[in-house]
């Protein structure tokens, strides 16, 4: 029987199994693909992250991720304002950052299991069994579900948040494109959605946007909403115009949730996304995944080295992922009403604008402390 298994490798997955690992803990991690790939992600992340990378050394900075210091808000007609940001981040493609860090985890005695998929997880007679598809199950002491925003798990597993269908989904770019500042995050609001744009590595920029299905199904298709409903916004009519799209096509997501999730669902301790999902407006989904999977290692090897029970793991790990994350979530939530329509991206604008105190607020209030 394997001690952890961490279903998802993703960075809340592949962070848990690197800190397993340095505790002297063997880790099985099943990843569906092979690396490296890209993933549907604002590619933006806080600096509160970066101490603790570092210290682990898996920090990517040969990559010369770029440094971002700078907000830029715009509304569905237009205008703008810009904020500055005071704890700063970095831009780095998952495609790079996953990649990295999967090298260094297997450097380390990490366990990989890729192009595999866990078809269904359950927990009988206090351990679990791992059914894969196409192999044969697994047993393990712990699962760590780092599955991420959606998964066919989540079905399995019958979790709360799929009662309600999301009316989001999400669509990713890389572009090549120099009228765009190296410091400089933007979030340009369309009719019923955000797209955000930013400096990653080398000379490319990560386009991502979310948007209501209803703007996909009143479209012939994705680049006929980009457009129509897109291009709307001046500052968007102009990056479709001008950059140059580097992908052959889009990286697409459907059923985008931000309604609650569990942090411990049926004994499988939830990780990054799949414990609940920041608003991508936020820009640090990221970084929540990262310390996250930093709040889950340290709990697991407590139960491992200290002869804790799975209650007191499962107790302590809820309780401490409330305290970090929960407020978050929901600042995340209501500041997400200020988007995605002229008027109260209008007034988004207008409070970046008159009030600076406001607007930081507001911004502190999704991002975490240095850790």
């Amino acid at each position: 029987m394997r001690k952890v298994i961490v279903i998802g490798g993703g960075l809340a997955g592949l962070v848990t199994s690197i800190c397993l690992r340095k505790a002297g803990l063997p880790v099985t991690l099943i990843e569906k693909k092979t690396y490296p790939f890209h993933r549907v992600c604002g590619e933006y992340i806080s600096n509160e992250v970066c101490g603790f990378l570092e210290r682990l050394q898996i920090f990517p900075d040969h990559v010369r991720p770029s440094l971002i210091t700078r907000l830029q808000i715009t509304s569905v007609n237009g205008k703008s304002a810009f904020l500055p940001l005071d704890m700063g981040g970095f831009g780095l493609s998952r495609f790079e950052m996953d990649y990295f860090m999967y090298q260094k985890a297997v450097d380390m005695g990490v366990e990989f299991i890729l192009q595999s998929q866990a078809g269904a997880v359950r927990f009988e007679e206090n351990k679990f069994l791992v059914d894969i598809e196409g192999a044969s199950s697994m047993e393990a002491e712990v699962v760590v579900g780092a599955f991420g925003k959606r998964s066919r798990l989540d079905k399995q597993m019958g979790r709360r948040f799929l009662v309600k269908r999301s009316p989001y989904i999400g669509v990713k770019y890389h572009i090549q494109y120099d009228q765009h500042p190296d410091d400089l995050i933007a979030l340009h609001n369309f009719k019923n959605g955000y797209c955000g744009i930013n400096k990653i590595e080398e000379d490319k920029y990560n386009l991502c946007y979310l948007s209501a299905r209803s703007n996909l199904s009143k479209s012939s298709d994705i680049s006929d909403m980009e457009d129509h409903i897109l291009s709307q916004n001046p500052h968007l009519k102009r990056i479709f115009t001008e950059a140059k799209f580097l992908f052959e096509r889009p990286e697409v997501i459907n059923e985008i949730s931000f309604e609650t999730k569990e942090s411990v669902d049926q004994h499988v301790l939830m990780c990054g996304d799949a414990a609940g999902m920041i608003t991508p407006l936020c820009g640090n989904g990221m970084a929540m995944a990262i310390r996250s999977a930093k709040t889950l290692s340290g709990e697991i090897i407590n139960y491992f080295h200290n002869h804790h029970s799975r209650e007191k793991l499962e107790s302590n790990y809820g309780q401490r992922w409330r305290v970090l994350f929960e407020r978050r979530l929901w600042a995340g939530r209501q500041i997400q009403k200020l988007f995605g329509s002229e008027h109260a991206s209008n007034l988004a604008v207008l409070i970046a604008r008159r009030s600076r105190f406001i607007a930081d607020f507001l911004i502190k209030q999704t991002h975490g402390e240095a850790f």
